[in-house]
């Protein structure tokens, strides 16, 4: 009986320990850290201020610019995070959610328009609710376009 009783203390015992070395492990700030590139330590580009501007307007010094950490995740997002890509042959279209499908981030600036016409080269992915800070990596499409707008994860190692 108490050899039983023994038996069962320890396998409760490791059934304990092992449930919380998991969570230690889960909750981890290791796994919560995010690596940044060097890049994000060069400043703003015009091309990136005037994308800042356009969706923060007046509250882009307060909001971005004055608060370092702000500043150095947008710069993160915007150099390393974002990609767009086209992708030529209907055979490899994904499936995913539209662009048109995504509310814009208006919160500062409420005159905010959606592009009715896709220029790669002025496209400000700012402008939209994406999934920025996600853990997983998602995908849109750009309406009536081949292009497609990748947020990997900032936590991608």
């Amino acid at each position: 009986m108490i050899k039983k009783s023994m038996l069962l203390m320890a396998a409760i015992s490791f059934f304990c320990v092992n449930i919380l070395v998991a969570q230690s492990q889960n909750n981890s700030p290791s796994s919560e850290f995010i690596k940044y590139s060097k890049n994000v330590n060069d400043p703003l580009t015009a091309k990136e201020l005037g994308f800042i501007e356009e969706v923060y307007q007046d509250k882009a010094e307060q909001e971005v610019l004055q608060n370092a950490q702000v500043l150095k995740d947008i710069k993160h997002l915007l150099r390393n995070r974002i990609l767009i890509y086209k992708v030529d042959d209907d055979s490899k279209h994904k499936k995913c959610q539209l662009l048109s499908e995504v509310p814009l981030f208006n919160d500062f600036n409420s005159g905010l328009k959606r592009d009715t016409i896709f220029n790669l080269d002025t496209f400000n992915p700012l402008k939209y609710k994406l999934k920025f800070f996600g853990k997983g990596t998602y995908l849109y499409r750009i309406d009536n376009t081949n292009y497609y707008i990748q947020v990997t994860s900032q936590y991608r190692q």
